[in-house]
């Protein structure tokens, strides 16, 4: 096939959706064949329905959902292999019928909305399951709803009913990312606020890019004594706020800004680029040779470094290309979009609650009049420097909590303090909307009232789906008034959009004053 659709992303054509080629520079053969890995998938759950699925049966549903994710994978060749082995699988089975492609994006304009948000939902879950499942941490109910979810894509609903999945979803996400949340700090240990560099020392160095922890680990441990620094990216920042990570001195800053600078930024840098998870963007022909994919990433011509039955992972070729590289000849300096060179992270759950008696006492002053969690994926699409804008005009009695990469809009401003605490705290990635969850929850208890009472507002960017899922578990814990943009996704039709803003109290960002203005009012 020539053509193609997705409208699965914020940057999708025209607002609409991709049908020539994706944004993201995804190739019609790559889309259509992701919709085929879909369809192959609901037929691998139909067939596991009433049956004990196996292990490799759960293991492929979340690996081949998290390749179909945004800026994953881009090899036909790696999808094909999960499309043979689904059906393989589905026919050991028992065998059942897959959905046809044709039908995921056909229909009634709202069942479509509702199925498409639901697939693109569990998508994102998709990712945090597999991160969780690398660091031997799964959940029954998590897994079962993987099958439920990918059958309920092929089913027939009205709209309640589809409305009603998808709060249950949002329930089952949270469980998810708690899940990844006890995986992550078991084996890390808990965030602390730790101060990071964007400057580069001399010598051989990695760039670790995406979200998979165990992945750093590894590299990490592998380049101990080796003379080889590693530098944080993109998603990986908050890394560094983990003590079983922040141990290793050669883990010494964060290159780079925002994720889809790195065409740019990557060129000419003398040092390989390892990507464990999102957001890959075809490489420039410069600087593909120095570019390695591991997990489920994957783009035709790059190297790709598998695991083995333990998932350990050989990072040697990513080691020697860094030696034989050997990185700037003095000591480079760096800044953020803004200038700044210093980023602080390692604000998780932990790290605030233990100073809640603090930020209450700060609240119940006066000292502290609003918090806004400024948070979630960036983009290139013009108008995402709203967000920059919207952080720079808060007010000084004010904090601004932020998680996930949209924060490299403005994670390297000084906005100075209130009572011994920055004004912007960096809770971690995306998943980290559970240490957010946790933190809303404990205060909501400690002023004795809801969580919508509280001087917080939600002001969230959205690129993929990850946020989708995000944005699903808020809802379904009933957080109302939340700010969303750069703009509305293209797969909400207009009275799916309706039902979300009259029983939820969605908004569409404005202008950083105007909004600013109606919230602090």
């Amino acid at each position: 096939m020539s053509n193609m659709f997705c409208f699965q992303c914020e940057q999708t054509a025209g607002g609409k959706g991709c049908t020539v080629t994706g944004v993201c520079g995804k190739k019609p053969d790559v889309a259509n064949k992701q919709d085929e890995l879909t369809g192959a998938l609901v037929g691998l759950a139909r067939a596991c329905q009433g049956k004990t699925a196996t292990k490799r049966a759960a293991e492929l549903i979340v690996d081949g959902l998290f390749a179909t994710v945004t800026n994953v994978n881009f090899d036909p060749s790696r999808i094909d292999e999960l499309i043979r082995e689904a059906r393989a699988l589905k026919d050991s089975m028992g065998g059942a019928d897959d959905l046809s492609p044709g039908l995921l994006w056909k229909g009634d304009s709202d069942i479509v909305s509702l199925r498409s948000t639901l697939l693109l939902g569990l998508r994102g879950m998709a990712a945090y399951a597999h991160h969780a499942r690398v660091l031997g941490k799964e959940d029954p109910e998590v897994t079962n709803w993987f099958f439920k979810g990918m059958r309920a894509i092929g089913e027939e609903r009205s709209v309640a009913e589809w409305l009603d999945l998808l709060m249950e979803f949002g329930h089952v996400n949270l469980k998810c990312m708690a899940l990844l949340d006890a995986a992550n700090t078991e084996a890390f240990g808990h965030p602390v606020p730790t101060k990071v560099t964007t400057d580069v020392e001399k010598g051989p160095f990695i760039v670790i890019s995406g979200h998979d922890l165990f992945d750093l680990k590894q590299l990490l441990e592998q380049t101990e004594g080796k003379g080889v620094n590693v530098y944080t990216h993109g998603e990986m920042l908050p890394a560094h706020g983990y003590p079983a990570l922040k141990a290793y001195p050669h883990l010494k800053g964060n290159f780079g800004t925002a994720w889809q600078n790195q065409q740019k930024e990557f060129d000419g840098i003398p040092a390989p680029i390892l990507f464990t998870t999102n957001c890959l963007m075809p490489p420039k022909p410069s600087y593909a040779d120095r570019v390695f994919t591991t997990s489920v990433v994957g783009y035709p011509g790059l190297k790709h470094i598998p695991e083995d039955e333990n998932g350990r992972k050989d990072f040697s070729p990513v080691i020697q290309r860094a030696i034989e590289l050997g990185g700037w000849a003095e000591d480079k300096h760096l800044t953020g979009i803004n200038g700044g060179s210093i980023l602080m992270t390692g604000f998780a759950r932990n790290a605030v609650l233990a100073n809640a008696d603090k930020v209450i006492q700060a609240v119940k002053a006066g000292a502290i009049r609003h918090f806004f969690l400024v948070g979630g994926c960036d983009g290139a699409k013009p108008g995402r420097n709203y967000y920059t804008e919207f952080v720079k005009n808060t007010p000084k009695d004010t904090v601004v909590l932020t998680l996930a990469c949209g924060k490299f809009r403005f994670n390297d401003l000084d906005l100075g303090e209130i009572g011994g605490f920055p004004r912007i705290m960096d809770m971690g990635q995306c998943n980290d909307a559970y240490s957010a969850i946790q933190v809303a929850l404990e205060l909501a208890g400690a002023f004795g009232c809801g969580v919508n009472e509280l001087p917080l507002t939600l002001v969230l960017s959205w690129y993929e789906q990850k946020a989708v899922c995000i944005l699903l578990t808020l809802l379904a814990l009933g957080l109302k008034n939340i700010y969303i943009g750069p703009s509305i996704p293209a797969f909400f039709s207009s009275n799916v959009l309706n039902v979300l803003v009259d029983k939820f109290g969605i908004k569409p960002i404005s202008t950083p004053e105007a909004d600013l203005a109606a919230i602090l009012t």
